[in-house]
C-alpha cells in the first residue's frame, strides 16, 4: 500500500475548509482541521507564496486565491483585484494616513469590498468590513462604480437596483442623476453623511470619497478612502488626497489587466 503524504492531506483538508467558508480565521481553521496552528500557518504561508490561498493583511485571514486550479482555468475576478491591489491599497493607506477599501464588481451594478487597510487603533473605525456590499446609491463606493459605467449599462442597472428600494434608499436612488452630475464635476464619489452599512459597525460615522477602478475598458471595481467624519472634512481629504487616490486606482487597473506580479 502506498503511503501517503501527510503536508498534502493536510494542505487539501485546508484548502477544503477556505473554499467552503470564504473567508476564514486560523481559529476556524484549526477548529474545522483539528491541526495545530503552527502547522496550519505554515502550510497556508506556502500556499499563499503559490497564490492558492491570499491572506488579508488587515486581519489575517485567508481566502480562496487567484491560482487556486478552476473549471476552465480562469483566475477568479475577486482574487485576481485583491491581488492586483495589495500592496497599492498599504502604500496609498501609509501615504494618506487614511483607510482603504478595495471593491469588486460582482454583477448588477453591485461592489463587494474584498480588502482593508482599516485598523481602528490608527483609523478610528472598526476593519470587519471585507464582504460587505454597500449601498449603490448611497456609499461612495457603490456611486462611484456606477458613475463609471457607460450610460446604457448604468441606466439598465440603475433602474433593476431601484425595483426593491425604500426609504432613504430609494430616495438616494431617485436623486442618482444629480449625484452623478456632481461626481463627474469632482472626479470622485462621496459617502452619503450619516449612511450607516446595515450589518458594518464603524466605531463612528464615517466619511469617504471613492474612484472607479478600470481594466481596459471594463470597470471591475472602486477603491475608496475612508476616516472618522469628526475628523477631517470631504473637501479637505480630497484637496490632500484625490490624486494620490485616482493614481492608486489606475495602479491595480493596470496589474488587474497585464496579471503581473506585485
Amino acid at each position: 500500500m502506498t503511503k501517503l503524504n501527510r503536508s498534502v492531506e493536510r494542505s487539501m483538508k485546508i484548502l477544503e475548509v477556505v473554499s467552503g467558508s470564504g473567508v476564514t480565521s486560523l481559529a476556524f481553521l484549526a477548529e474545522q482541521t483539528g491541526l495545530p496552528k503552527p502547522t496550519i500557518m505554515r502550510i497556508c504561508a506556502t500556499l499563499v507564496s503559490q497564490r492558492w490561498l491570499t491572506q488579508s493583511r488587515n486581519d489575517s485571514r485567508y481566502r480562496i486565491g487567484s491560482r487556486f486550479p478552476r473549471l476552465g482555468a480562469a483566475p477568479d475576478s475577486i482574487d485576481a483585484l485583491v491581488e492586483a491591489g495589495s500592496s497599492e491599497i498599504i502604500r496609498l493607506s501609509e501615504l494618506t494616513g487614511l483607510g482603504v477599501d478595495l471593491a469588486a464588481a460582482i454583477g448588477n451594478g453591485r461592489v463587494e469590498i474584498v480588502d482593508t487597510t482599516r485598523k481602528f487603533s490608527e483609523h478610528g473605525i472598526f476593519p470587519d468590513c471585507i464582504g460587505f456590499r454597500p449601498s449603490p446609491f448611497r456609499s461612495a463606493l457603490g456611486c462611484a462604480f456606477l458613475a463609471a459605467l457607460d450610460a446604457d449599462e448604468r441606466a439598465d442597472v440603475s433602474a433593476k437596483l431601484a425595483l426593491n428600494t425604500k426609504g432613504q434608499e430609494r430616495k438616494a436612488a431617485l436623486s442618482l442623476p444629480e449625484k452623478l452630475k456632481e461626481i463627474r464635476a469632482r472626479g470622485f464619489a462621496t459617502r452619503e453623511y450619516g449612511y450607516w452599512g446595515r450589518g458594518v459597525d464603524y466605531g463612528g460615522i464615517p466619511s469617504a470619497i471613492s474612484v472607479a477602478i478600470r481594466a481596459s475598458s471594463r470597470v471591475v471595481g472602486a477603491l475608496s478612502l475612508v476616516w472618522l467624519a469628526e475628523r477631517q472634512s470631504v473637501d479637505d481629504v480630497a484637496t490632500a488626497h484625490l490624486e494620490r487616490l485616482t493614481l492608486a486606482g489606475e495602479v491595480i487597473g493596470r496589474h488587474f489587466t497585464s496579471g503581473s506580479d506585485i
